[in-house]
């Protein structure tokens, strides 16, 4: 048996040449003028590619089907998609108004959980002529329920129903529109636990269909411009098109107001962006006078992927915060360690971008930024600024990276 013994094989052979010709392309953009053009972030670079095109075809054909929904983690320690933040789970799963689900579990600890239903993929923003982000983003937000509004019993256990009939607890409506199931989960102390969960369509009695030749051609379509899309459009996208994003030409300051519009109300949150420049002898200094809430910081890297929040100290939120006494939280970028305690570590990059999301509350933010040389660092930071010794340090460093896993089960 060889090429062409099937009458298919013409069809399946263009669609990877066009697959691989898109990966080719994406593979391009990793040289981009958003994108330093220094060792380490021309590698990160082609890992955030490598990343994702491990989850191409999970995304494109493994949970696409909406009739036997599977969840999917699209954002891990080890994989990353622009926009994410590193106190943040990330999950999905492909749906369809079509139908009616399950969606079960057992509340976990994490201080917040955001259930959406994400309606129609427009071609552009609305309001705009923005083309849409890349799938599986561009989608908008029809409804959502927070773990808050979740009824559980005694254990903590609950089952929400997607779609049919309207029910007065547990629910969430979908239109015939609706394609995806979108789960965020945000954590603030070391320690607290996730939340399981699983998901079916009620009906399920038969297994999926296998793969056809030509349903194998379109995932081959569907994760080239997955792929593409992401190299693509990440940052310059969010600089162009999204609230609360500083002007990429004006670094290391926040906008003067964060995005919260209804879009933003949806998914549960108000956010502020800001891209940051370091020279090797440089440290950033970040203030924002304390509000009540739950807020995170995190790091991310030129194409907006978190950064390493497995092993580095690259995020914080309240509980992981010392606040100095005049009231005001102190974030310090640096190289290297300062022993400042809120340091957050740039991995040596030259460029990237801190974002914050706050949560719960429809607390305003105030931000001030200063850029030092960081020999001269402690002459910017208040006399009673909480320090840690390198014990401390590598203490708070394996802590993080337990809590990390134990979001994940790994």
């Amino acid at each position: 048996m060889a090429y062409g013994d099937s009458e298919h094989d013409g069809t399946l052979q263009v669609a990877w040449d066009a697959f691989c010709e898109q990966l080719r392309q994406a593979g391009r953009f990793a040289f981009k003028d958003a994108n330093p053009a220094n060792p380490l972030q021309r590698a990160d670079a082609f890992r955030f590619l490598t990343q994702n095109l491990g989850q191409a075809f999970d995304l494109a054909l493994e949970t696409k089907d909406p009739a036997f929904p599977q969840i999917h983690w699209f954002t891990t320690p080890t994989m990353k998609l622009g926009g994410d933040v590193a106190d943040f789970t990330y999950r999905q799963a492909w749906i369809s108004g079509e139908h009616v689900y399950r969606l079960s579990g057992r509340r976990g600890t994490a201080r917040w959980l955001n259930i959406t239903v994400q309606g129609p993929r427009p071609e552009t923003i609305p309001g705009t002529k923005w083309p849409s982000l890349h799938e599986p983003f561009g989608d908008i937000p029809e409804c959502n329920i927070l773990g808050t509004q979740l009824e559980c019993d005694a254990e903590g256990r609950f089952e929400l129903l997607i779609g049919g009939e309207p029910r007065d607890r547990n629910w969430l409506p979908l239109t015939p529109g609706s394609r995806k199931l979108f789960i965020r989960e945000a954590f603030d102390a070391w320690g607290e636990t996730p939340t399981p969960l699983t998901i079916e369509r009620l009906g399920m009695a038969s297994p999926p269909p296998l793969p056809s030749p030509a349903r194998m051609a379109e995932a081959m379509d569907w994760a080239g411009r997955f792929v593409s899309g992401l190299m693509e459009q990440w940052p310059e996208h969010s600089w162009m098109t999204s609230g609360g994003v500083c002007d990429p030409a004006q670094p290391n300051t926040f906008p003067g107001a964060s995005a919260n519009d209804a879009s933003d109300a949806r998914r549960g949150r108000m956010a502020a962006h800001m891209i940051w420049q370091l020279q090797p002898d440089e440290a950033l200094v970040v203030e924002m006078d304390v509000h009540e809430g739950f807020w995170i910081f995190g790091l991310g890297g030129a194409f907006m992927g978190s950064m390493d929040f497995l092993h580095r100290p690259v995020s914080y939120t309240p509980a992981r915060t010392r606040v100095d006494t005049d009231g005001v939280v102190r974030l310090v970028l640096a190289h290297d360690d300062p022993g400042v305690h809120n340091w957050l570590d740039t991995q040596g990059f030259s460029q990237g971008n801190l974002t914050y999301r706050n949560l719960l509350t429809q607390s305003p933010a105030a931000f001030r930024t200063q850029l030092v040389k960081r020999g001269e660092l402690m002459d910017h930071l208040p006399a009673r600024t909480a320090m840690v010794t390198p014990e401390q340090r590598a203490a708070m460093l394996l802590e993080r990276y337990r809590a990390v896993k134990l979001r994940y089960g790994i």
